[in-house]
C-alpha cells in the first residue's frame, strides 16, 4: 500500500493551516489537523445537489448559486441542470480542483455554463435580488464554522434573510452540514421558510457515517418528499397567563 503524501498547503483567512494529501487516486483536505473533506466521501455532496435541484425539472434556463466549491462534486451534479454561479473564498481550493480533482469529478470547471467567482459569498448574495432558482451552501462543515469564523455571518440571520431575497419565486435554499443543528433549523423557520431535514450518507453504502442537508423554501409544495419536518418550539405561556389549578373543596 502506498503511503499518504502531503501535496500542498495553504492558509485560511483565520490563519489556520489547510493541507492537501494524496493517497493513491484519493485526495483529502485537513484544517489544523481536522478532516475537512475526502474524495471518497462525496455522496452527501451529490445528495445536496439532487435535493436542491429536484424542483427544477421542466424549468427553462434555471439559475443556481453554489456557495463552496469543495472538490467539485456538487457542481458536477448540478451543472447539467442550469447556469451555475460558484462562489469560493479560497484560491487554493480552486487551484487544487483544476490541478488535481478534475480526473475524479469530470472537470466541471471547464463547463461554459459555470461562472466561477472568487471571494466572499455573502457579498455576492447581498447583491442579488430574485436571481436564483436554487442556492446551495456547502461552506466549512456547515453552520458550525471551521475554516473561517466570518462564515458565521452567512449562517446567521443576516445571511439567511439575504438568501431568501436572492431566491426567485418557488426557489429553494439547501444547506449541507456535517452534524445536526436544531438552532439553525429554528433560524430557517423564523426567516419564513418551510424546512425539510435529510440525513444522507457520507459515502455510498455507508450506514454509520451520516451528513445532513436542509432544504428550505417559502413554498412548501416544492420541497422534496421525505426527510424530517422540524417544528418551532411552542412559546411558553407567561406566568401571569397560566391558569392556577382549582382548589379542591
Amino acid at each position: 500500500m502506498n503511503p499518504r503524501i502531503r501535496i500542498d498547503t495553504a492558509r485560511t483567512p483565520d490563519g489556520g493551516e489547510m493541507v492537501l494529501y494524496q493517497h493513491d487516486r484519493d485526495f483529502s483536505i485537513k484544517i489544523n489537523g481536522q478532516d475537512l473533506m475526502h474524495s471518497r466521501q462525496h455522496e452527501s455532496e451529490l445528495e445536496l445537489a439532487r435535493l436542491a435541484c429536484a424542483h427544477l425539472t421542466g424549468r427553462k434556463a434555471p439559475s443556481i448559486l453554489i456557495g463552496g466549491l469543495g472538490m467539485g462534486y456538487t457542481l458536477r451534479q448540478a451543472s447539467p441542470h442550469a447556469q451555475v454561479v460558484v462562489g469560493e473564498l479560497l484560491g487554493a481550493v480552486i487551484e487544487w480542483n483544476r490541478k488535481f480533482f478534475g480526473e475524479l469529478n469530470g472537470h466541471p470547471l471547464g463547463d461554459e455554463r459555470v461562472d466561477l467567482k472568487t471571494g466572499d459569498i455573502v457579498e455576492l448574495i447581498l447583491r442579488s435580488r430574485s436571481r436564483f432558482d436554487a442556492i446551495l451552501l456547502d461552506i466549512d462543515n456547515g453552520p458550525s464554522a471551521m475554516t473561517d469564523s466570518g462564515n458565521r455571518r452567512l449562517y446567521g440571520r443576516e445571511g439567511i434573510q439575504a438568501c431568501r431575497r436572492a431566491l426567485r419565486e418557488q426557489g429553494c435554499l439547501a444547506v449541507w452540514s456535517a452534524e445536526p443543528n436544531k438552532k439553525f433549523e429554528q433560524l430557517l423557520m423564523s426567516c419564513s421558510f418551510h424546512v425539510r431535514r435529510f440525513r444522507v450518507p457520507a459515502y455510498k453504502g455507508s450506514k454509520s457515517q451520516s451528513r445532513f442537508v436542509w432544504v428550505a423554501s417559502e413554498d412548501k409544495i416544492i420541497l422534496p418528499p421525505g426527510g424530517g419536518e422540524p417544528r418551532l418550539p411552542l412559546k411558553n405561556e407567561s406566568k401571569g397567563s397560566r391558569r392556577r389549578p382549582r382548589k379542591r373543596r
